[in-house]
């Protein structure tokens, strides 16, 4: 949650050339399991879609103006993807053109802008692409 401002601000600042959808993935520190000290919201182990789709609720007002949605409970996205706890990719006509290392540590929006100024300079080459956080 911390970082979803800095996300929002690279979303609007590359709306003309990405879609961007965020992934709302099983709860890194659930309260009733490996807690967070410091997270802004406690958010119990998620036991149905329905509370999962509440906690993405969450995202949405901290990230006004980013589509939001929810993985599965079996976890499919996040397993596909290698996602826990959050991670950036770039996805392009259906492949995977960009994958952040794994978060927290990973999780860095400066290689992203980076890989969106880039794509900028050869927009007028390629199809649009869609930013994804999960």
């Amino acid at each position: 949650m911390t970082r979803l401002k800095a996300f929002r601000r690279l979303v609007l600042r590359y709306s003309d050339i990405a879609d961007s959808l965020l992934v709302y993935i099983e709860e890194a520190h659930p309260s009733d399991g490996w807690r967070s000290s410091d997270a802004p919201y406690q958010i119990r182990g998620h036991q149905s879609l329905e509370e999962r789709r509440d906690a993405a609720r969450l995202m949405e007002l901290e990230a006004p103006g980013c589509a939001v949605v929810t993985d599965s409970m079996n976890n499919a996205s996040s397993s596909a993807y290698g996602a826990f706890f959050h991670r950036l990719y770039i996805v392009q006509d259906g492949e995977v053109v960009y994958q952040g290392a794994r978060g927290p540590e990973g999780y860095r929006l400066p290689e992203l802008r980076l890989w969106l100024e880039r794509y900028r300079k050869r927009l007028h080459e390629t199809p649009r692409a869609a930013v994804i956080q999960m």
